[in-house]
């Protein structure tokens, strides 16, 4: 349903929400070993994150990754967008150009349903819900 790029996107952000809610940061390192991800590609993936200013980051010895209290409240939807864009949102089922209301697929209108349940969900959970799952061992990112 996501590309790579996105998947590894929202582990990143959930490990680093659970890593840094007590204020400290997080390295490269770490999150790529932890989320299963080369690390070359997830340090490119979470610079476009900052870019669109959902993860924070702090140089230095002391540096790494971190997440501030508006970026806890960011929604999965907000990181879809952010690295796939909204196609997912918005586009056809079948990857038509010009399926619309007017001239619909022949799955238009049971997808419509489809893409507004996931949005809906996807808009409703929020970064700092999820690492409170992992911290209560309700959820995991990680067979261990």
């Amino acid at each position: 349903m996501f590309s790579k790029t996105c998947e590894y996107a929202i582990r990143a952000m959930i490990f680093i929400a659970r890593r840094t809610k007590d204020g400290s940061k997080v390295g490269i390192k770490e999150i790529a070993k932890e989320i299963d991800a080369p690390e070359h590609f997830i340090a490119k993936i979470l610079q476009e994150l900052i870019k669109k200013e959902l993860l924070q980051s702090l140089k230095g010895p002391t540096g790494g990754f971190y997440l501030n209290k508006n970026s806890l409240q960011c929604s999965l939807a907000d990181i879809v967008k952010a690295i796939d864009g909204d196609k997912i949102f918005s586009g056809c089922g079948l990857g038509l150009d010009y399926c619309s209301e007017i001239k619909p697929c022949p799955i238009h209108n049971e997808f419509k349903k489809v893409r507004k349940d996931i949005y809906d969900m996807l808009q409703s959970v929020k970064l700092d819900e999820l690492q409170e799952q992992l911290e209560n061992k309700l959820a995991y990112l990680k067979q261990r």
